[in-house]
């Protein structure tokens, strides 16, 4: 017998709005939560100048625990009634279409594409090196990210720099504190060590990667997240122009919903709960990998390289095909 979804938090009524999908119909307790925070409302919504303001605050965990799934937006939208009950939406998605704000990744590899086939072949300890931004404006930082994965484990490093420093950092230069974002010393390590694994994988613009993410977080601290990321698209990049235009994009995952669940504890109790309810079935979704095997690597290769030598193509091969399957029957799980 399912539990009763708590009361819905403050944040859930001062968005001042409820939608009933198909699926929360068909769930009394579900329907019953988004109800209650359409009748309770009367909160003040957040200000657009609070909503506007440049995404220089850093929230990102560090480290964490890290579950996706690939649903179709139905679910999306009844695990959002779900969710709602415990989480507070994040601020940047207040008052925007779907709750969500773009997000902009710019991923660099080397001429081979050696990062995405380690990915591709569930290489240990792999990582990846991007430049995440968050539209055109020329005042607002840039982030150099490594992501790290092990198993379901993820370890991030990020340092955040202002816009007329990266051309120098890609260059393997590191940025005086003038061009720094914070004086966090952890920022300047994680821009330091993204210098050193670049220039080891001489890796360079590869993929322009973006999405609209909703994203819902927990109200006293961060240590748990749920993200809706939609639309995803990719193309190939190859010049570091942080722009929004993205030429001879290719939709990644279709109409469909990347569903991450991130922790830092312990697995909380309610995500399973959701996990039940809802029938989720745990798979692999990296935007980077996936997009590129979905559109093509040879639209990735630069300078006519046709791909890396591998000790068994045949079974990176296999590997591809495997998470192309992945990806066309994602209900199914990994």
């Amino acid at each position: 017998m399912s539990k009763a979804v708590p009361p819905p938090n403050p944040t859930a009524r001062s968005l001042g709005f409820c939608t009933f999908p198909s699926f929360a119909e068909t769930q009394p307790h579900l329907q019953r939560s988004c109800r209650e925070a359409w009748v309770g409302g009367g909160g003040k919504p957040e200000s657009k100048s609070a909503r506007n303001h440049s995404m220089a605050e850093d929230r990102m965990q560090l480290h964490r625990w890290e579950l996706k799934y690939i649903i179709p937006e139905e679910l999306a939208l009844g695990i959002r009634e779900f969710v709602r009950a415990y989480l507070d939406v994040d601020e940047y998605g207040i008052g925007r279409p779907n709750l969500s704000y773009t997000i902009h990744n710019l991923y660099l590899d080397s001429d081979d594409l050696a990062i995405y086939w380690g990915t591709i072949n569930g290489d240990r300890n792999r990582y990846k090196l991007r430049i995440r931004f968050y539209g055109d404006n020329p005042k607002s930082p840039v982030y150099f990210e490594i992501k790290r994965r092990s198993n379901d484990a993820i370890l991030k490093q990020r340092g955040g720099v202002k816009r007329g420093a990266v051309a120098a950092v890609l260059a393997g230069q590191l940025p005086g504190a003038e061009d720094l974002v914070s004086g966090d010393a952890r920022q300047s390590a994680a821009i330091q060590r993204f210098v050193q694994l670049m220039e080891a994988d001489r890796a360079t613009p590869t993929a322009h990667v973006c999405y609209e993410r909703e994203a819902w977080i927990s109200p006293s601290d961060n240590a748990v997240r749920v993200t809706l990321d939609r639309n995803v698209l990719i193309a190939p990049e190859f010049n570091a122009r942080f722009e929004a235009r993205m030429d001879g994009a290719s939709e990644v995952f279709g109409k469909r919903v990347v569903l991450e669940l991130k922790f830092t504890g312990r697995f909380p109790d309610w995500f399973g709960e959701m996990v039940r309810i809802f029938g989720l079935k745990q798979g692999s979704a990296s935007k980077y990998a996936d997009g590129i095997a979905t559109k093509g690597e040879s639209h990735f290769y630069r300078h006519g390289q046709q791909g890396p030598v591998r000790a068994d193509p045949a079974a990176s091969e296999a590997n591809r095909r495997a998470r192309l399957g992945r990806i066309e029957r994602p209900l199914e799980g990994a």
